[in-house]
């Protein structure tokens, strides 16, 4: 399997060192099939280093390591945009028109950042509309096969539903702060260097929280991880480290003609590049990650697969938001504000608002296939909505941003209501949530795990 993985990044190794050019679509297929191999390399790192380190740490890391294919697109747009000194000022007098045609290079930089931001929100959607939704329902129709003990039968339309470890509470917590902090990041005219402090700082506080956690040996690993872990010292840790070192290479050379080239595909078929950053590129990027949860429910392990989908969503709502300002600071050589337009301020509150939304269907640590459902129909209805708008196949009498904001209040209604509905749990959770710190720290913990 290993070779597999290699072998799917040999190609672009060759393209690469010989400086060959194939065309733009050969580029495209063979470095996104680099990108695919490298982040299983990288996956099957992290879940190795699992037998050294607690399994918490272990799952951030490897939710890391899966989507960062997607944090190297972002990083690649922000510096860019820095690089060609797009700032707020400079953004702000150009006409959206202007820097749709990026007739200037302060033009194109700013149309660099836009497409940043579309990129970060793109990838935070799939995650949750399609990775969560469709892990949800994919666990349930393996469990027929897997017996997963996690799924739970009930009578009723979509009734059966996926029960998660409530160990999840501390990640969900952490990302219901996260959420809340991103509705107001708008207000700010653009990511700065507040956002980078709270937000990352909020991760670091979630890392050294789950560092404190005991290593536990796993007795399900399995494949290549398992075949690993049963490595001795010193070659376990030093395989680990290879395996980074080559993926992080692969991903580096191959991450820019891969979203250079999608951008080209999609403007010769008249798609705007904005639509195929948005939603290929991330769905390129993110599909290892849900190839690999999808693996581990296939092995009636469908809570390790959930709690690496719920921590891959807290790093990108952090980490991912957090550290393209910083990319972005570092290309404009000064501490600065990555600027983007009003359509994608409406872009984040979209996605905080799906954010929102979809903490309020697992704050009970469960999701039915019903739930399942609607997040899915939520989300894909919005994208095909708006591609048909782009390709002129449907009017409407409200413009895409106006359609952007009526889809985050659904979210924000629908959220609430059941926050209301679900106070106990929501309660609970933040409760959960407390014990992990207090044990920490050395305290006694106050609730109880699996209690009423």
């Amino acid at each position: 399997m290993v070779a597999i993985a290699v072998a799917l990044t040999a190609p672009w190794v060759t393209v690469f060192l010989t400086g060959a050019h194939l065309g733009i679509v050969a580029e495209v297929a063979l470095s996104g099939v680099a990108i695919l191999g490298a982040s299983f390399l990288l996956a099957w790192g992290a879940e190795t280093a699992e037998k050294d380190v607690p399994r918490a740490f272990a799952i951030a890391v490897l939710a890391v390591l899966a989507v960062a294919p997607e944090y190297a697109v972002d990083a690649l747009y922000a510096w860019n945009a820095g690089a060609g000194g797009a700032t707020a000022e400079a953004c702000s007098a150009l006409s959206p028109a202007q820097v749709a045609a990026q007739e200037t290079p302060i033009a194109a930089a700013c149309h660099d950042a836009n497409l940043a931001i579309a990129n970060m929100t793109g990838a935070n959607r799939i995650l949750i509309g399609i990775g969560w939704a469709g892990i949800a329902a994919f666990t349930v129709w393996r469990s027929f096969e897997t017996r997963d003990p996690a799924v739970r039968n009930r009578e009723g339309w979509l009734s059966d539903s996926v029960q998660l470890d409530e160990d999840i509470a501390t990640e969900m917590t952490f990302l219901f702060l996260a959420t809340a902090w991103a509705f107001a990041v708008p207000l700010g005219g653009g990511i700065d260097i507040i956002d980078t402090l709270f937000l990352v700082g909020l991760y670091a506080a979630y890392i050294g929280l789950v560092l404190k956690s005991d290593v536990e040996h796993s007795e399900h690993t399995v494949g290549v991880p398992a075949y690993l872990q049963g490595w001795s010292l010193p070659w376990r840790p030093l395989t680990v480290i290879a395996l980074f070192v080559y993926s992080g290479a692969m991903i580096f050379v191959a991450v820019e003609p891969f979203a250079h080239g999608l951008e080209v595909i999609g403007i010769q078929n008249g798609i705007p590049e904005f639509f195929m950053i948005q939603w290929v590129a991330p769905l390129a990027s993110e599909s290892p990650e849900l190839i690999v949860v999808a693996v581990l429910v296939n092995k009636a392990r469908s809570t390790a697969g959930f709690n690496a989908l719920i921590s891959s969503k807290l790093n990108q709502w952090t980490l991912l938001i957090g550290t393209i300002a910083v990319v972005y600071s570092i290309a404009l050589g000064a501490v600065g504000t990555l600027p983007f337009d009003a359509r994608q301020a409406a872009e984040i509150w979209i996605t905080a608002g799906q954010s929102y939304f979809a903490l309020a269907l697992l704050v009970n640590f469960e999701i039915s296939i019903r739930e399942a459902v609607v997040l899915f129909a939520l989300f894909i209805s919005q994208v095909l909505i708006e591609f048909a708008i782009i390709r002129g196949l449907l009017e409407l009498p409200i413009t895409s941003e106006e359609l952007l904001f009526a889809y985050t209040a659904v979210y924000l209604v629908l959220g609430t209501a059941l926050f209301v509905k679900r106070r106990d749990a929501l309660r609970r959770l933040f409760g959960l949530a407390g014990d992990a710190v207090r044990t920490a720290v050395g305290r006694d913990p106050i609730h109880v795990e699996g209690a009423d």
